[in-house]
């Protein structure tokens, strides 16, 4: 009996994937911005909402792209359609939104505007 990719299975595996490289995507992309606030002497209050606004782009462009590989660009809807029928649980943080390049970029602007400001109340 061949295995469906578009299985509920698979769809919890790729979401447990997810949540665990979450944190560690989400650090790793972090540390530049919060470094150049350093290296700025920007307030903390405003480097470390800075530092994961900035982050959250790349974290969730290289999360969508392991859901890519793992389904297809075809069948990567379906996931996404499985997470919404799921709200209190596996898509419990999951809106449509998330998978926009638009509100990606528009998150990675908001940082840079909020890197401007924290210079100049500093």
């Amino acid at each position: 009996m061949p295995k469906s990719e578009l299985s509920e299975k698979n769809y919890r595996r790729i979401a447990y994937i997810n949540w665990l490289l979450s944190v560690p995507i989400l650090l790793i992309s972090s540390w530049p911005y919060y470094m150049m606030c350093e290296q700025l002497h920007i307030s903390r209050t405003v480097s470390l909402p800075g530092s994961i606004i900035f982050a959250l782009p790349f974290m969730l462009t290289i999360l969508h792209g392991h859901v890519t590989m793992a389904l297809g660009a075809t069948h990567r809807h379906h996931y996404y359609n499985w997470l919404q029928n799921h709200p209190l649980t596996f898509g419990l943080l999951f809106h449509h939104m998330i998978t926009s390049t638009r509100f990606r970029l528009f998150l990675f602007l908001g940082s840079i505007i909020l890197l401007i400001f924290g210079y100049f109340i500093r």
